[in-house]
């Protein structure tokens, strides 16, 4: 009776014993995966932070290569333009990319939609206009572009026609090497 006592003791306390260290994997895993969506929350929060920063010297760009007359003016927005590629760099190690919806479909998951134009260049349904570029992070969507769509009197050229002239969208990404050493770093200084 003393024996199967103690047989049914250690048989529980086996079980216990596996709940446990089931328990503290998942715990781990929770833990690691909470870590990880941390560190993803806080890389977006800094990056939607700094998309202002860099659209505005896109702007400047544009604007300051029109105008620049002179051989000064020339070299200030030739600056600006080394400054803001290297801000694309930077943000582009990060996993951001950047991308253009002039030409394509409307897509409400991509595209935020602030007005409709009649259109002789695009069809219906396709955005005309881009007033603000849209970004993404790995695979989440940053930032969605803010878009002008042709309106349903549009009578633009076909689809097809519309988007095989648009050059691919340009993208920053970072290679899953450089991003495990940018995660384990940032937990190593956390």
């Amino acid at each position: 009776a003393k024996m199967e006592a103690l047989e049914k003791e250690l048989r529980e306390t086996k079980e216990r014993l596996l709940r446990i260290a089931a328990d503290a994997e998942n715990f781990r895993k929770r833990s690691r995966r909470e870590v990880e969506d941390s560190l993803i929350r806080g890389r977006e929060e800094v990056l939607k932070e700094l998309l202002p920063v860099f659209d505005n010297l896109e702007r400047a760009i544009d604007a300051a290569g029109t105008h620049a007359t002179d051989e000064a003016a020339s070299a200030i927005v030739e600056g600006v333009t080394m400054v803001q590629r290297q801000f694309a760099d930077g943000l582009g190690r990060f996993g951001l990319a950047q991308f253009s919806a002039l030409g394509k479909t409307f897509d409400p998951n991509f595209h935020e939609a602030i007005s409709q134009i009649d259109s002789d260049e695009y069809p219906p349904g396709v955005v005309a206009q881009e007033y603000q570029k849209g970004y993404m992070l790995g695979e989440r969507l940053l930032r969605a572009s803010m878009v002008v769509v042709a309106s349903p009197s549009s009578t633009g050229k076909p689809l097809e026609e519309a988007t095989d002239e648009q050059e691919e969208p340009a993208t920053i990404e970072m290679s899953e090497a450089e991003l495990a050493e940018d995660i384990n770093g940032e937990e190593g200084s956390a």
